[in-house]
């Protein structure tokens, strides 16, 4: 997977050499950090973009983010596409997830899925909080789940 910061300049190091040295980078300026990752799709005729953000929170200060983008042509329903979207986050939470505990950084995996079950992305909440939940990470969906509703939502629209 390729990794790109938010100007598009492609990290061409592993995304786990990266996130510590942000973590060094910004524990060294005083900054208290947290984690945020999440993933949002859209369906365009002949495909579906996925992005996929690490977020990196200042307490107080703003942040920065990682994006990865894929691109597939599988066909899925609505409920497929979030769960699939779920993955990938836990995919890229279980990859960082020993580093931030080293320098004691806290994670959040975030869905982009409605608590409202009048939305139809609502169906997969459930199972998508047990997957979440079950691997050991600290989940929000909509309307907190800031990094995949917002931050991966720009980078597929």
């Amino acid at each position: 997977m390729t990794w790109k910061k938010f100007s598009g300049e492609v990290i061409h190091s592993s995304i786990l050499e990266e996130v510590e040295k942000a973590i060094l980078r910004e524990t060294e300026n005083g900054y208290k950090l947290k984690v945020c990752i999440g993933t949002d799709s859209q369906v365009k005729s002949s495909h579906t973009d996925f992005a996929t953000v690490i977020v990196l929170l200042r307490e107080h200060h703003g942040g920065f983010m990682y994006i990865a983008q894929e691109k597939s042509t599988l066909k899925m329903g609505i409920k497929e596409r979030m769960l699939l979207e779920v993955q990938k986050s836990i995919e890229t939470a279980y990859s960082i997830c020993d580093l931030l505990d080293i320098y004691d950084v806290d994670l959040e995996v975030h869905a982009d899925i409605n608590t409202n079950p009048s939305f139809k992305s609502n169906k997969a909440l459930n199972e998508a909080m047990g997957y979440i939940l079950s691997m050991g990470f600290i989940f929000k969906a909509k309307p907190e789940a800031f990094a995949s509703s917002t931050c991966a939502d720009k980078m597929v629209h």
